[in-house]
C-alpha cells in the first residue's frame, strides 16, 4: 500500500513530483525518525480521520496492523476518536466507514481465533487497492 497518489504529482509538474517523493521518503523512510513506525501510522490515521479522509485512515490502520500493532491499541484509538470527535460524528461518519469495517474485521477474526497472518491477508485483500473506498488513483 504505497502512496499511489504521489504518482499524480509529476502530471502536474515534474519538480513537484520529485519534491513529493522526497518529502514522503523523509517522513516515512528516514532513519532519524524517533517514533516507532506503528505509532507514526496511528498518528497519521487519527490525523486523516480528523481531516475527514477515511480512505487514508483505512490504509494506515491496515499497515499498522500488518506491521504488528496489537488490536488493543486500535481499541484505544477508536475510543479516543469517539471521545474527541463526539458520539454523533462517530456514529454517523466513522461507524459506517471502511476504516471502521477494517477494524471490525480484525476484532471479529481475532474473536474467532484466526491467526494474525490470515487476518493480515484478508485485510490486504478486502481493504487494499482493489477496494474502491480505499484505492487511490
Amino acid at each position: 500500500m504505497r502512496p499511489a497518489a504521489l504518482t499524480n504529482m509529476p502530471l502536474i509538474d515534474e519538480g513537484l513530483g520529485k519534491v513529493a517523493v522526497e518529502f514522503w521518503n523523509l517522513t516515512w523512510n528516514d532513519e532519524k525518525r524517533h517514533l516507532p513506525y506503528e505509532m507514526r501510522l496511528l498518528l497519521s490515521l487519527t490525523n486523516a480521520v480528523g481531516a475527514g479522509r477515511m480512505r487514508q485512515g483505512t490504509r494506515e490502520l491496515v499497515k499498522a496492523y500488518i506491521h504488528g500493532l496489537d488490536s488493543a491499541a486500535l481499541d484505544d484509538v477508536f475510543e479516543l476518536l469517539a471521545w474527541n470527535q463526539g458520539i454523533g460524528y462517530f456514529s454517523s461518519e466513522i461507524g459506517p466507514s471502511t476504516l471502521f469495517q477494517a477494524y471490525k474485521t480484525i476484532k471479529n477474526m481475532e474473536k474467532q481465533g484466526k491467526e494474525r497472518g490470515e487476518i493480515c491477508e484478508l485485510l490486504k485483500e478486502k481493504f487494499g487497492e482493489k477496494n474502491p473506498d480505499v484505492k487511490v488513483q
